[in-house]
Formats: C-alpha cells, sequence, structure tokens
C-alpha cells in the first residue's frame, strides 16, 4: 500500500545546522533522522543557505530534496555585502562581474525556468538590479 502523503513543505536550514524546532514539529516527521540526514547531505555546502522540500508521510517517514543556493544570498556573498539596497533603482551598493553573474546562473540552473545560460543570466541580473548591485560589462535592458 502507498504511503499516504501528509504535507509537502518548503524551508531554509544554513548547511549542516538543521536542527529539531517548530518548523520541523509542524511537519509530525521523525525530526532527528532528518536532521541527521539533512546535514550529512550538506556536508559540502557549508555556509550557504540551503533550500529544502519536506514531504512528509502519515507513517512520520519523509522525503526531502535539496535545491540550490538563493540568488540573492549567492550576489550577496559575491559582491561582499550585508544587505541590498534600501532605496533600489537609486542607489547602488556593489558592483560585480558579468563573470560572477555567469557563474552564479550557471549553478542556479537546475531550478530556474531557462532554457539558457543567457536567460539565466539575465535572471540572475534581474535579482541583483533589484537588490541595487550593479554589473560591470552587461549591457542595460529596459
Amino acid at each position: 500500500m502507498a504511503k499516504k502523503i501528509t504535507r509537502i513543505a518548503k524551508l531554509e536550514f544554513m548547511a549542516m545546522q538543521a536542527k529539531p524546532g517548530a518548523e520541523l514539529a509542524s511537519l509530525g516527521i521523525n525530526m532527528p533522522e532528518f536532521t541527521k540526514q539533512f546535514n550529512d547531505a550538506t556536508k559540502e555546502r557549508a555556509g550557504d543557505i540551503v533550500p529544502v522540500v519536506i514531504t512528509a508521510y502519515d507513517d512520520k517517514s519523509f522525503d526531502f530534496v535539496l535545491k540550490t543556493t538563493p540568488a540573492a544570498a549567492m550576489l550577496k556573498k559575491a559582491a561582499k555585502i550585508e544587505k541590498g539596497a534600501h532605496n533600489t533603482g537609486k542607489e547602488v551598493v556593489a558592483t560585480i562581474s558579468v563573470d560572477e553573474i555567469r557563474k552564479i546562473a550557471e549553478y542556479k540552473m537546475v531550478d530556474l525556468n531557462a532554457n539558457s545560460i543567457e536567460a539565466a543570466m539575465k535572471i540572475i541580473a534581474g535579482t541583483a538590479k533589484n537588490m541595487g548591485i550593479k554589473i560591470e560589462g552587461m549591457e542595460e535592458t529596459k
């Protein structure tokens, strides 16, 4: 007999730092087992935010899928800033190169709705622009 899905949740944890708490308790899963598996699976991504989609079943078992680090977090890391601009469009908080945009786009490609690396770069560039990060070497589009 197939397991019955009780809930699907999208959460974010720092790599290797998931711990039992209210977010996981509400799913009704085996929290120690999830945290052990998640922390083992994210060893190579230390210091990154890791989005995860957890499927909880009625027998307290679970499956989870790790996603790529959010573009905004990667852009902040590349630009060496704590947060984006307060007044987007008028304020520039940092400048990064088009090569850094390409690296982020290549990494994020699996989770983006894009058919080419150029389309993925435009998505990442849009996020950068909204954060007040200028991209050196990329023509502006209106």
